[in-house]
């Protein structure tokens, strides 16, 4: 028997052994690109830079770490960045709730693949094309001061307000899916029999449709808020002076040729999702997606 006809022969005997061969390469590269990133971030973190030379010497400190902790401009604009997360992850979902409940139970199948499709379309375009889009919409003598000037109303410019609409929508599909697989699983006859029973239409989505719709508004607000947590070009595009977390270990990483710090300050997004992870798992809404 050749080695080749062994070895489909044991694989076809023992289906853990065909599980382990398969699962070897993607967790091999989960643990090369994201562990061992992640691991080197946290020593260069622990590292000092030359204030003569500007160059990054092996000296272990948690000055970095502290800094970035106790500083007061670190804690200002990691607030703001977590409210402008928290704030576009609430206008998605509120968005998107009615455009895939339409999707999931009122459209026909045809037109139902067509909403998807349209879903999709501006994933297809580059996120720079969008982001300065909307820097043309939101300039003085854009489409927006053109539609509501007419009418008393004032264009919001560039600042805080507009990074919110720019990343709302940008981020807006990633929303819409996964709450529209969420609501297909939802079956009619529990909407029916709610409805049979006396329930208004309002009681019965809070009743039967937002319980069972849960797990799915919690992995679609990880989406948005990661997403927007770790933003800082859409910030640079339409947000003024503004800062947040994503624009500090820029600067840091490109002008102040600063790696150990820009490391320090980029540890609190990631502090903040693996918080905001550990309170969706501790709800048990992920167990149910």
């Amino acid at each position: 028997m050749t080695p080749a006809r062994r070895i489909s022969v044991f694989l076809s005997r023992f289906s853990w052994a065909r599980l382990i061969l398969l699962l070897t390469a993607p967790l091999f590269w989960l643990g090369a690109v994201y562990i061992v990133a992640l691991a080197a971030l946290l020593v260069t973190a622990l590292w000092t830079v030359d204030s003569f030379t500007g160059e990054v010497r092996i000296e272990w400190t948690f000055d970095n770490i502290v800094d970035v902790v106790t500083g007061a401009l670190y804690q200002t604009v990691t607030l703001r960045t977590i409210g402008v997360a928290l704030l576009v992850t609430v206008v998605d979902i509120l968005i998107a709730l009615p455009i895939a409940f339409f999707m999931a139970k009122v459209a026909g199948p045809r037109l139902q693949r067509i909403l998807v499709v349209a879903v999709l379309m501006p994933l297809w375009a580059s996120y720079l094309v969008k982001a300065y889009a909307w820097r043309s919409v939101l300039s003085e003598g854009g489409v927006w001061a053109s539609v509501v000037e007419p009418f008393g109303g004032q264009t919001p410019g560039y600042g805080l307000p507009a990074v919110v609409l720019t990343l709302a929508y940008l981020w807006l599909p990633y929303v819409i899916l996964p709450i529209y697989a969420g609501l297909e699983r939802v079956p009619n006859s529990l909407l029916e029999a709610s409805g049979d029973l006396g329930a208004k239409t309002w009681r019965t989505i809070v009743s039967v449709v937002l319980p069972m719709l849960k797990p799915a508004i919690i992995a679609a607000s990880i989406f948005s808020f990661s997403l927007s947590l770790g933003d800082y070009i859409t910030v640079n595009i339409v947000g003024g002076a503004s800062q947040m977390l994503g624009n500090l270990v820029y600067t840091n990483v490109g002008a102040a040729n600063n790696l150990p710090l820009a490391a320090a300050i980029a540890l609190i997004p990631i502090s903040i999702m693996i918080v905001y992870l550990a309170a969706a798992r501790r709800s048990g809404a992920l167990e149910n997606l």
